[in-house]
């Protein structure tokens, strides 16, 4: 009997027993699952990158830089007209005698051709906005070179501290890229269907006989063709530091 009552007794035990074991299992795995959504996962490592630019050197290409645009000309003469801050005109003309130095002591020979038809100017009038122009006349135009200021000094001037130094002249006083034009020579011979009325007191020669004048044309009252676009507006020259010099 009391066997019995000893057996009965342990039942309840065993089953209150094998629930808190279920329990806690259910609460260890819950634990787990939580810990495992908390715990972010291993960064990926990054690609192996190349040898990384060295800013301020030229041929270092920033991200995001602008296109470049060459300054080259398709016709016989070129002209540059460069807008320049009133009270910077000292640091502009300080950069072109660094330029005129480069082109006259290049070794080169596509910059020495480039430096014989090359010329600087200032213009007396003043620019738009009060600003001072600086004219650049190249005549001959050398076909398919690079007149940009940057690409002659960094070929002149191996030192990349000397090339910045210089450019910041040019970067503080120009308001902006300037403005290229492309000139070709006009012919001062002038054509037979294009001849005006020979001097005054020839004689006219009389018309032949049974011959009928023409009558004057009349005045076309067809408006002229438009002018061509004067030419593009340039961004900024390029910048030595941040451009290919090709």
């Amino acid at each position: 009997m009391n066997a019995r009552w000893r057996m009965a007794a342990r039942r309840p035990l065993r089953g209150r027993a094998r629930w808190g074991v279920a329990a806690l299992c259910l609460a260890a795995g819950a634990a787990l699952a939580g810990q495992a959504r908390q715990t972010p996962p291993a960064p990926t490592p990054p690609a192996p990158a190349g040898p990384p630019g060295q800013p301020g050197l030229p041929g270092t290409v920033a991200a995001g830089a602008p296109a470049i645009v060459p300054r080259t000309f398709t016709g016989t003469t070129g002209l540059v007209f460069n807008t320049v801050r009133p009270e910077r005109v000292a640091d502009f003309e300080l950069l072109l005698a660094e330029v005129q130095q480069a082109l006259a002591h290049s070794a080169n020979p596509a910059t020495q051709a480039q430096a014989k038809g090359w010329r600087f100017f200032k213009a007396a009038e003043p620019g738009p906005n009060g600003t001072v122009m600086f004219v650049f006349v190249v005549d001959p135009v050398v076909p398919g070179e690079d007149y940009s200021l940057g690409k002659i000094l960094v070929d002149a001037f191996p030192d990349a501290t000397k090339v910045q130094e210089i450019w910041k002249l040019y970067t503080a006083s120009v308001t902006g890229g300037g403005t290229l034009l492309n000139l070709s020579a006009v012919s001062a011979t002038p054509s037979a269907r294009g001849r005006g009325p020979g001097p005054a007191g020839t004689p006219a020669l009389p018309a032949a006989p049974g011959a009928t004048q023409p009558a004057a044309p009349e005045p076309s009252t067809t408006p002229a063709p438009g002018q061509p676009d004067v030419p593009r507006t340039l961004p900024p020259d390029r910048d030595p530091a941040r451009d290919p010099v090709r």
